[in-house]
């Protein structure tokens, strides 16, 4: 039996708020058991100097666990392992946008961390889409540029047994941690998988794939279900 009860490939109690926030283009608080995220997607009329009078557009990310999300104060900077945490939100939220169709205009997509029980990047790359859908809705285009949903989730092997969507305390004992992204038409974007201590079998590469593919395609369509109604229209700013 897990710690909270859930049997191995169960997700934890998942939930999407949109709309949290009122000034940026697209919000959400996405929750994962006690895993809090805050997205936020703003939109510039610009790209960045590089890519300007190509036609195309760009989506990036930042992340950040913000003091008050642990147990211990996390300081305000930006760590090493955030600046890898944002770049993968950012090419997870690239696999599944035409920047053709977003035209020479950038998106951010912010994911503070609010609270953190593992599984702080997967929830970020979850609740960014929603973000990001929303912003891009918003801009009311001919065409949406987002080709795809995409999502991500925790796996891992603890206690020699394959679990789905890892808490901390499962996540800090895990003999194999691995994240994995996908689209929701299965496609993979990014496989993260690394062993601590004893190595793991092809066979159990596979069963950890298919408890991920399989709690991806829940989270995707939660994501479906929130996204099912287009997002409020928004009063003038101040």
């Amino acid at each position: 039996m897990r710690p909270d009860g859930r049997e191995t490939d169960e997700l934890r109690p998942m939930s999407f708020e949109r709309d949290f926030t009122d000034m940026a283009d697209g919000s959400v608080l996405v929750k994962f058991g006690r895993t809090h995220v805050l997205c936020t997607a703003s939109i510039q009329e610009d790209v960045p100097r590089w890519m300007r009078n190509s036609g195309k557009g760009w989506v990036t990310a930042e992340y950040n666990m913000l003091p008050g999300s642990s147990p211990e104060r996390i300081r305000r900077r930006t760590s090493g392992r955030d600046q890898e945490i944002q770049r993968l939100i950012g090419r997870s939220l690239r696999a599944v946008c035409d920047m053709k169709l977003l035209g020479e205009r950038s998106i951010t997509v912010d994911c503070d961390v609010l609270q953190a029980d593992g599984g702080t990047r997967t929830a970020s790359i979850c609740g960014g889409f929603v973000a990001l859908h929303d912003a891009i809705a918003r801009l009311g285009l001919s065409k949406n540029p987002l080709t795809d949903h995409v999502a991500a989730i925790s796996v891992g092997i603890i206690d020699g047994e394959c679990r789905l969507d890892l808490p901390y305390i499962e996540d800090a004992g895990a003999e194999v941690d691995m994240n994995v992204v996908m689209t929701g038409g299965a496609g993979l974007v990014e496989v993260q998988g690394t062993a601590e201590g004893a190595v793991f079998s092809r066979e159990e590469l596979n069963t950890l794939l298919d408890l991920a593919e399989g709690g991806i395609a829940s989270i995707v369509e939660a994501q479906k279900a929130v996204l099912s109604t287009p997002p409020a229209e928004r009063a003038s700013r101040p």
